[in-house]
């Protein structure tokens, strides 16, 4: 095989030509009220590496764990890498840099994993994909299953946002409320996948979601030529995307292709700060998160500890904004620069405003926004209000623009 499974706890390698999810070792060892244990890290063999060094130039679809079917209906990047110029002049940043994942197919960054999914479940002949989700991943699985023809079986939490719920719905999947929370709902998926078969797509339980994450990483590579940013701020919650993005960075040094890994920053919500306050006091305990930015509020990061990990090998830091932080980024985001992202994404940019003074104006900057406003809509109740109508009059006109004039 052209790769293995690593521990990202014990080390243990496994080499596996089926379906592989979690360490044995490892898998349910945590302490109760600690991050989960067990997850595994797709291990290119330096073998096949040396191999692909020997080509110099070869496609990058080459470091992906599968080959990834293309659908016109689902085209999973790449995305536009953008140069907001009002934001950048406003914060003396020469080289600020937007990566739009809000504009992938479902809205959101998840496409990213679940196309990977997708691509595992061809591979495998599987036509069954479970998971649990409160919105997001849910929606880009159904709509990964729509375009490759899937059956997509979705376990949601009760209190998951119904827009959300309403776009896997549309796009065909069986969705099954749960009363209880995630986490309940994570239980109840395994135990389907278990009993019924099919693939299991959960967030850092399927190695695979880690592997779809980091094309973001490869895509960044290509668009600048090499010349990679100096940062990057992603907005965590479970802490797969910052994983993928980690992952796809450390994937391309191996490989050859870069010298240098970017720095890559873990912004997460003060109210829902789990990895964050590991980071600071080596204890890697859950939280309670009670943050508004849905999808970031995580009490127990499925990928904690794998983020731990990167935040050392990649030089990183971990930056902890309020949600009155994020609800004025995304305020900013909108007014400034026509970019209209959920709380969540927008967490990455109050990240980075929090921490513009130690940055330098010269430093290239890139803000990893993950989702489409449109997500949550409901963060605008009682904020946002419609106007007054006017009467259907020129005079009406006048009397409400002329004091402007």
């Amino acid at each position: 095989m052209r790769f293995n499974y690593l521990c990202n706890e014990c080390n243990q390698e496994y080499t596996s030509e089926e379906i592989f999810y979690t360490c044995p070792a490892c898998s349910g060892s945590e302490k109760e009220g600690e991050f989960r244990k067990g997850n595994v890290i797709v291990n290119f063999n330096d073998d096949y590496l040396t191999e692909l060094k020997r080509e110099k130039h070869f496609p990058l679809q080459e470091l992906f764990p599968y080959p990834v079917p293309y659908r016109a209906a689902f085209p999973v990047g790449p995305t536009p890498l953008a140069k907001p110029f009002r934001l950048a002049k406003k914060y003396d940043l020469q080289n600020l840099l937007f990566k739009l994942d809000s504009l992938l197919p479902s809205g959101s960054f998840k496409d990213r994993a679940s196309q990977m999914v997708a691509a595992q479940a061809i591979h495998h002949g599987e036509k069954r994909i479970a998971l649990a989700s409160t919105g997001n991943a849910g929606a880009a699985m159904s709509c990964a299953g729509a375009a490759y023809g899937l059956e997509i079986v979705l376990f949601v939490p009760e209190s998951a946002p119904v827009n959300k719920l309403m776009q896997s719905i549309l796009y065909g999947a069986t969705v099954v409320p749960v009363r209880g929370s995630y986490d309940d709902a994570f239980a109840l998926s395994l135990y389907y996948s278990q009993k019924y078969g099919g693939i299991n797509r959960n967030t850092a339980y399927n190695p695979m979601t880690v592997e779809g994450k980091k094309s973001v990483a490869f895509e960044i590579f290509l668009q600048l030529k090499g010349d990679l940013p100096d940062i990057i701020y992603v907005p965590v919650g479970d802490g797969c995307i910052y994983a993928g993005v980690c992952k796809g960075f450390l994937d391309l040094e191996r490989a050859g292709l870069i010298a240098k890994v970017p720095q890559i920053v873990c912004v997460q919500s003060e109210m829902s700060a789990a990895i964050a306050q590991a980071w600071e006091s080596g204890v890697p305990a859950v939280v309670e998160a009670t943050t508004i930015a849905d999808s970031i509020s995580v009490s127990s990061p499925a990928n904690g500890r794998m983020v731990l990990r990167y935040l050392k090998e990649t030089n990183g830091w971990t930056t902890v904004v309020s949600d009155e932080e994020i609800l004025a980024a995304q305020n900013e985001l909108v007014h400034d620069s026509g970019t209209f992202v959920e709380p969540a994404a927008a967490c990455a940019w109050a990240g980075m405003v929090k921490d513009r003074s130690k940055l330098s104006p010269e430093a290239k900057i890139c803000v990893l926004l993950t989702g489409m406003g449109f997500k949550d809509m409901g963060i605008f109740d009682g904020r946002l209000s419609l106007p007054t109508p006017i009467e259907n009059s020129t005079d009406a006109v006048d009397e409400r623009f002329a004091a402007e004039s």
